[in-house]
C-alpha cells in the first residue's frame, strides 16, 4: 500500500525538498506526497511542490484569527480531499510555524511527524539554535518526533548530534543542524512508511 503524505510548511521548504528527493530516488518506497499546504502565500515550499508536480495549496488563516480549530478543520478537509486521511495518511510538519490544535493532533494521532532544531527536550520552541548558543552547550542537534498536544514534547523517533563551535553564530549553527535535518527526516519517514516504528509510552522502538 502506498502511504499518502500531506506536508504543512510555512517557509523555504528545504526539508520538504529532502523528502521529495528521497521518494524520487527510491530511498523511501511506497509513499507519495499528495499535497503541500501553507499558511503563507509567499512560502517557497509551495514553489518546490509545484516544481515537483505536487498540488500546492495556500490556505489564508486571516479570516480565522482567534478560531484555531476552524482553520485546522479547513486543513483537515483539504488533506482528506487529496487522500491524506486520518486512517491511512501521514502528515509532515516542515517548518510549519503555527501550533496545531489538540483537535487536529487527536484526529491524526501518531500520524503527524515534526522536526525540531535541537536535541529535545532541550531548547523547545522558537529559535532553538539561539537558545543553544546562549546556554553555552558544546553539542546540540535536531530531533524528529511525533507531534503531541504539548509543543515539542511528543515521543522521539530519531536524533542527530551537531557540535557547537566557539565562533558559531545562529546562522552557521543553523546551517550545520539543517544538514542533519535533511538526513534524519527522510529516514524517519521511511521507518514510518515501512511500519517499523512501535510506540510504547514515551519510547519509540525501531523494529
Amino acid at each position: 500500500m502506498t502511504v499518502p503524505i500531506g506536508v504543512l510548511a510555512s517557509g523555504r521548504g528545504t526539508n520538504l525538498q529532502a523528502i521529495i528527493d528521497a521518494i524520487r530516488s527510491g530511498y523511501i518506497k511506497n509513499a507519495e506526497i499528495k499535497v503541500v499546504i501553507s499558511d503563507r502565500a509567499e512560502a517557497y515550499a509551495l514553489e518546490r511542490a509545484r516544481a515537483a508536480s505536487i498540488p500546492a495549496v495556500y490556505l489564508d488563516p486571516t479570516p480565522y484569527k482567534g478560531r484555531r480549530e476552524e482553520y485546522d478543520n479547513l486543513i483537515i478537509k483539504t488533506l482528506i480531499e487529496y487522500g491524506v486521511t486520518p486512517e491511512e495518511g501521514l502528515v509532515l510538519l516542515a517548518g510549519y510555524m503555527r501550533i496545531l490544535s489538540p483537535m487536529f493532533i487527536q484526529r491524526y494521532k501518531m500520524r503527524i511527524l515534526n522536526i525540531h532544531p535541537s536535541l529535545l527536550p532541550a531548547f523547545p520552541g522558537l529559535r532553538a539554535q539561539k537558545q543553544a548558543l546562549e546556554y553555552g552547550v558544546k553539542y546540540t542537534g535536531c530531533t524528529v518526533h511525533f507531534a503531541d498536544v504539548e509543543v515539542d514534547k511528543g515521543p522521539i523517533i530519531l536524533q542527530a548530534v551537531v557540535p557547537v563551535y566557539d565562533d558559531d553564530t545562529e546562522e552557521t549553527l543553523s546551517e550545520r543542524i539543517l544538514k542533519e535535518e535533511h538526513r534524519i527526516y527522510p529516514e524517519a519517514v521511511k521507518l514510518f512508511v515501512e511500519g517499523r516504528l512501535k510506540i510504547e509510552g514515551r519510547r519509540v522502538k525501531i523494529l
